[in-house]
């Protein structure tokens, strides 16, 4: 059943869809990446500055190295490139398996936080 006055093609036509399909299509259906894990504020840096395109490596790749001259992290990636950070997380797996970026993990705190940090939050909520 159609709209009148719409074609039974234009019905199927969703200007929303493309945010979705597009990661789908640039990660060629993979939603993890080959390596790693990346958390948000994980560095990256290119390791080359000369990338020429590859059997499987597409323009999201190569926008990445490019961005990744000046150490970014995946969130800025993720920001600069419109793309979900799903997306960019296999995106940097693929990278990384070809050597052309490295990451940088954040340093984790070997130890819990002193419970005087909790009863600051805990009281700042009850502020509110």
């Amino acid at each position: 059943m159609t709209v009148q006055g719409e074609s039974a093609d234009h019905q199927w036509v969703d200007d929303h869809a493309g945010p979705v399909v597009r990661p789908y299509a640039v990660t060629g259906g993979r939603a993890r990446p080959v390596t790693g894990t990346f958390d948000l504020i994980s560095l990256v840096m290119a390791t080359r500055t000369d990338v020429s395109p590859e059997i499987g490596l597409g323009p999201e790749h190569l926008a990445i190295v490019g961005l990744c001259q000046r150490m970014q992290s995946v969130a800025e990636i993720a920001a600069h490139l419109d793309l979900p950070v799903g997306t960019v997380r296999v995106l940097l797996g693929d990278l990384v398996a070809r050597n052309l970026v490295q990451i940088r993990e954040p340093q984790s705190t070997l130890g819990v936080p002193d419970h005087s940090i909790f009863e600051a939050v805990i009281n700042g909520l009850r502020a509110l």
